[in-house]
């Protein structure tokens, strides 16, 4: 079992957690990690020199941070780390890798796949403009860089991970013009019951919200996005939406971020050609797992957001679960004392998420409205009348055949920031259901490489 090669792709609270758990059965495993430093993006690290106290950069999450952290570092001389390389294909048993301009290929017995997720992006009209992020680019811009994407911001979307980063730009002093969500407060109070699985988190939730207001930041749920209001030469200005009750306002403002919660990293499992569902509460393909986060191909495992988006917390158990489900499938023996405390917390923790996702949901109509003259793949600057032709002129009705007469999904994000809005698009404009559209098939490379790559020998 010494000899067994298991590689981990990620280094975030799942990665960690799973490493952990095979150090602790006698197994070294492999450690691929595309940041510079380990805690994934919830946890991510703050550059050296910086000094920031914990509590300043993680709020709430501080401690669980700094376990995550000093975890790690008495795990690390005992583990294969490769940090700042990027995983790019899966193929016949064989991880695809590039660090510093070198690729390489490396074998493995067994891979756990523990990418996370990314933003989950609506566009709406001027979202190209300079000085429109996502969440997640905003919160990597307070961790990393230590600054705010604006003078005046605006954070727009729905989902726990908007009232997050307006709060912590709030603690760190920036100026939030107004936090917009899409959601409606009746649909949070109908999702109460499966939320109150987790009161601590739900309370976490509201002091966030009364945070912001007792900061003086303008809230408004219910809302619709119409227009990011600025030009080309001066970038964002501002910031029009329409009320509950049709009143349309404007905020102005030189930046927004916006989000729709997470969508999960599926591009390598797709590659390693594990099967997908489609998960018709989220209206997301997702990878599909048993309890352990076992795939359908044999020596193929994915845990935490790469899966289902549980959170950190979440992503932890996950971790450690898809650790045993690997063990168990080399032969050693994990007492059901260990696995189902964690397999009853961990299903605590998927109740919580289908009551988020109730709560806060995806405004796929939002889609079907958009103006014709709305870029939808700001890569290729595709526009939702462009995705709408293609349906009607060409017959393009599935993701992938309108990927090939629009080029919608062809740069640079390969689609993780248009993919799901142009499937809404395409449904919509087709009269079919989201499910029928399918997928953008994942490719390699699943992120951008220089050509001057060097490929080494085996």
């Amino acid at each position: 079992m010494p000899e067994h090669r298991i590689v981990i792709v990620g280094a975030g609270p799942v990665g960690v957690r799973c490493a952990e758990a095979l150090l602790a059965a006698g197994i070294r495993p492999i450690v691929i990690d595309e940041g510079r430093g380990d805690g994934g993006q919830i946890y991510r690290r703050q550059p050296e020199g910086f000094t920031r106290p914990y509590a300043k950069l993680y709020g709430t999450e501080a401690s669980r941070a700094e376990s995550l952290h000093q975890s790690f570092e008495r795990l690390r001389g005992r583990l294969d780390y490769r940090s700042q390389t990027l995983a790019w294909n899966v193929a016949q048993g064989k991880l695809h890798i590039v660090r510093e301009g070198h690729a390489s290929v490396l074998p493995y017995d067994s891979l756990i796949l523990c990418p996370g997720a990314t933003d989950r992006l609506m566009p709406v009209k001027g979202w190209q403009l300079a000085g429109t992020y996502s969440l997640g680019a905003a919160q990597i811009a307070l961790k990393s860089q230590a600054c705010a994407i604006g003078r005046r911001v605006v954070f727009m979307g729905a989902g726990p991970l908007l009232y997050l980063v307006a709060n912590q730009y709030v603690r760190a002093g920036a100026q939030v013009q107004a936090v917009l969500d899409t959601s409606d407060a009746g649909a949070r109070l109908r999702a109460l019951p499966k939320l109150l699985t987790r009161f601590d988190v739900l309370r976490k939730g509201g002091a966030f919200i009364a945070s912001l207001k007792w900061a003086g930041v303008t809230m408004a749920s219910g809302i619709e996005p119409i227009e990011i209001v600025g030009n080309a030469s001066d970038g964002v200005q501002g910031v029009r939406y329409r009320m509950p009750n049709g009143k349309v306002e404007k905020i102005d403002c030189d930046a927004v971020g916006t989000g729709y919660h997470l969508r999960s990293e599926t591009q390598l499992a797709d590659l390693a050609r594990c099967t997908f569902f489609f998960d018709a509460t989220t209206r997301q393909w997702l990878p599909k797992i048993d309890e352990l986060g076992r795939s359908s191909e044999k020596g193929v495992y994915i845990a935490g957001d790469g899966a289902r988006v549980l959170g950190a917390d979440g992503a932890e158990i996950a971790g450690r679960l898809a650790a045993f489900a690997t063990l168990i499938d080399l032969g050693q023996e994990i007492p059901a004392a260990t696995l189902e405390p964690l397999r009853r917390e961990q299903r605590k923790m998927d109740r919580f998420r289908r009551g988020l996702v109730e709560a806060f949901t995806w405004p796929a109509e939002q889609a079907a409205r958009l103006s014709d003259d709305t870029i939808v793949c700001r890569c290729e600057g595709i526009m939702a009348g462009e995705l709408r032709r293609v349906v009607h002129d060409e017959g393009a009705r599935e993701a992938n055949r309108a990927k090939a007469f629009s080029r919608v999904g062809m740069g640079r994000c390969q689609g993780r920031y248009c993919g799901h809005a142009g499937a809404e698009i395409i449904a919509a404009a087709a009269y079919e259901p989201l499910e029928q559209v399918g997928r953008l098939r994942g490719q390699a490379p699943v992120k951008p490489m220089s050509i001057a790559t060097v490929e080494d020998a085996e």
